[in-house]
C-alpha cells in the first residue's frame, strides 16, 4: 500500500510590536540585530513559537517550506522600506512555494508601518491574492494583539499567546500548527467570532498569573476549551499604544462548525473584560514620591518601574527622568539605572575605564520627552553589549545592546546601551558585573517582567508616572486616531455593546 504523501507547509513569520506614540521607526537593521532568517536557518529553528510549530510538523512528517522569519524588539512603526522590503521577500518567497497545502504565520498583531495601521490584516490581504480563498491559513498572536475584521475574515484561526509574562511562545507554535492539521485533515471546520471592549489598559495589572484580573478573565476563557465547548479561546489584552480608529481589547472564540456558541463565547469574555476594567488600572506616584516611600522601606532592592520608557513596548529606553530625581535627592545608597543613548556610549568607548569626564545623557533618540542630563561621571567598565537571554520566548538568544558601559556617579551606576533591547529579568544589567541585590534602588522599564527577574529578591515594585510612550496608565494620552467613547477616558459608556467580528459574516 502507498503511503500518502506528506503534506507542504509554508511557514513564515514578521514579528514586531509598534509604537504610534513614540519610540524611534524601525528599520531592517533592527531586525538584522535580533532575527531574520531564511531558508534552512529557519529549518533550524527549534524554540519560540516557529521551533513549536516546526516541531509539530516534523512529528506528522510535514514538509516544511520555509518562507521568512524576521523578529525586532519593539520600536516605532516600520519605516516604508522596511515593510516593502519583508512583505515582498515574504511574499515572493511564498509565490515560489506554491503548490502547498497550508500556511502558518507567526505574528504578533500589533506591528505597524508608516502608511499601514493593521500590518498584519494587510500581509494576510496579500497573502490571500496569491494562495486563493480556501488554502487553510493559522496565524499565531500575541496576547497584546490589535484585532482587526481582515484578520478575522482572511486567517482560518487566529491563536493567541496565553501566559503574560510571555512563556508560551513554544507552546503557542504547537497549538497553531496542530490546528491547522485538524483543519487540512477534515477534523474540524473553525468558526471564530471575535468580541471587542473599548478598553485601553497598560501591562501591570496584566498578568495571566495569581489573581489579577486579566488572569480571572483567562481562566474563564481556557474553562471553555477545557470543557470542550470551544476549539481555541484567546483573551486580547490590546496593545494600547497604537492609535487606530477600532482599538478594544475583548474575547476570541474558535468552535467545531458552532457560530452560536462562538458568539455567546466571545461576548461572555468580552464583557467580563469590561466589568474588570477599573481592576487593570495601577496606582502610580512621581518619582519623588516613589523614592521616598523607598526609602522607608527597610533593605533592597526597591523597583522604581519606569513603565512610560518600556523598550519592550517601543520606547527608545532613553528616558533619565528617575535618573534625575535619584540625583536631585543625592540619594547615597547603590542605584542601577539603565538609559539608551548610543551617542553617550560611544564617547564612552573613547575613554579607559577609571577616567571621569563630563557627558550629556538621554532622550537623545526620542527627545519629546526630556532633557538631558549633563553629568561628570566615572566610567567604570565597558562592553561590546552581547548578553544572552535566560528565560522567555527568547530563551537562550542572544541579545545585542550594541557598545555600552557603565558610569558611576556617587553611589548612582547607570547601565548606557547604545541598542534598545527586550528585558525579560536582569541579564543586562549582569553582562557588565551590576547585581541587583546589591542596591538600594533599580530602575527597570518593563510593566510585567520585573516579576520574572527580581521576584526572589525585591522588597518592593512602585510605578512610576513619568513622560513617555508607554505610560502605565492611559488617562493622559490624547489620540489622533481613535474616537471616545473609550475608557479610561471615559468611564462608563451607556447603552455599551461589544463590537462583534465573525468569520461566518465573510
Amino acid at each position: 500500500m502507498a503511503e500518502a504523501p506528506s503534506l507542504r507547509i509554508a511557514l513564515g513569520s514578521i514579528f514586531i510590536e509598534c509604537n504610534q506614540l513614540g519610540g524611534v521607526p524601525t528599520d531592517l537593521g533592527c531586525f538584522e540585530r535580533c532575527e531574520l532568517r531564511r531558508g534552512d536557518e529557519i529549518l533550524k529553528q527549534d524554540t519560540g513559537v516557529v521551533g513549536g510549530m516546526s516541531g509539530v510538523l516534523r512529528e506528522r512528517q510535514s514538509e516544511i517550506v520555509p518562507l521568512l522569519v524576521a523578529t525586532a524588539c519593539p520600536s516605532g512603526a516600520l519605516t516604508a522600506d522596511c515593510h516593502a522590503q519583508l512583505k515582498g521577500e515574504l511574499l515572493q518567497r511564498l509565490r515560489d512555494a506554491l503548490p502547498i497545502d497550508g500556511l502558518l504565520l507567526a505574528l504578533h498583531g500589533a506591528a505597524a508601518a508608516n502608511g499601514t495601521g493593521d500590518l498584519e490584516g494587510d500581509l494576510l490581504a496579500a497573502v490571500r491574492e496569491i494562495t486563493g480563498p480556501d488554502l487553510p491559513i493559522v496565524v499565531t498572536l500575541d496576547l497584546h494583539a490589535h484585532i482587526t475584521e481582515a484578520m478575522v475574515r482572511l486567517a482560518d484561526a487566529l491563536v493567541a499567546w496565553e501566559t503574560y509574562p510571555h512563556r508560551d511562545a513554544f507552546t503557542t507554535g504547537e497549538r497553531g500548527a496542530r490546528l491547522l492539521l485538524d483543519i487540512i485533515d477534515g477534523k474540524v471546520r473553525p468558526t471564530m467570532a471575535m468580541a471587542k471592549v473599548p478598553v485601553l489598559t497598560g501591562s501591570v495589572h496584566g498578568n495571566t498569573e495569581g489573581d489579577g484580573p486579566f488572569a480571572e478573565i483567562m481562566r474563564q476563557a481556557k474553562s471553555h476549551e477545557h470543557s470542550g465547548a470551544a476549539l481555541s479561546t484567546s483573551v486580547l489584552h490590546v496593545y494600547p499604544y497604537l492609535d487606530l480608529p477600532d482599538l478594544g481589547s475583548g474575547g476570541l472564540a474558535i468552535t467545531n462548525d458552532d457560530p452560536a456558541a462562538a458568539e455567546r463565547i466571545a461576548i461572555e469574555l468580552a464583557n467580563h473584560y469590561w466589568a474588570k476594567r477599573f481592576d487593570m488600572e495601577p496606582e502610580v506616584f512621581t518619582p519623588a514620591e516613589a523614592i521616598k516611600r523607598g526609602l522607608a522601606i527597610e533593605g533592597g532592592p526597591v523597583l522604581l518601574v519606569e513603565t512610560a520608557d518600556c523598550c519592550g513596548g517601543g520606547a527608545a529606553g532613553d528616558s533619565v527622568a528617575t535618573l534625575r530625581q535619584l540625583l536631585e535627592m543625592d540619594i547615597r545608597e547603590p542605584c542601577l539605572v539603565p538609559v539608551v543613548d548610543p551617542e553617550a556610549a560611544q564617547r564612552c568607548h573613547e575613554h579607559a575605564p577609571g577616567s571621569t569626564f563630563s557627558i550629556s545623557l538621554g532622550h537623545a533618540l526620542d527627545p519629546r520627552w526630556g532633557e538631558p542630563l549633563q553629568l561628570t561621571a566615572e566610567l567604570t567598565a565597558i562592553s561590546n553589549g552581547a548578553f544572552r537571554y535566560t528565560g522567555g520566548f527568547w530563551n537562550g538568544q542572544p541579545g545585542d545592546m550594541g557598545a555600552s558601559a557603565v558610569l558611576k556617579v556617587g553611589a548612582i551606576q547607570m547601565l548606557v546601551m547604545s541598542n534598545p533591547t527586550y528585558d525579560w529579568a536582569d541579564e543586562q544589567f549582569q553582562s557588565l558585573g551590576l547585581h541587583a541585590k546589591d542596591a538600594k534602588f533599580v530602575v527597570v522599564k518593563n510593566p510585567m517582567n520585573f516579576r520574572v527577574g527580581y521576584q526572589h529578591i525585591a522588597k518592593a515594585a512602585l510605578i512610576l508616572d513619568t513622560p513617555g510612550p508607554t505610560p502605565a496608565t492611559l488617562r493622559g494620552v490624547r489620540y489622533q486616531n481613535l474616537q471616545r467613547p473609550y475608557f479610561p477616558a471615559d468611564e462608563d459608556i451607556p447603552e455599551f455593546k461589544p463590537v462583534l467580528l465573525r468569520s461566518w459574516d465573510v
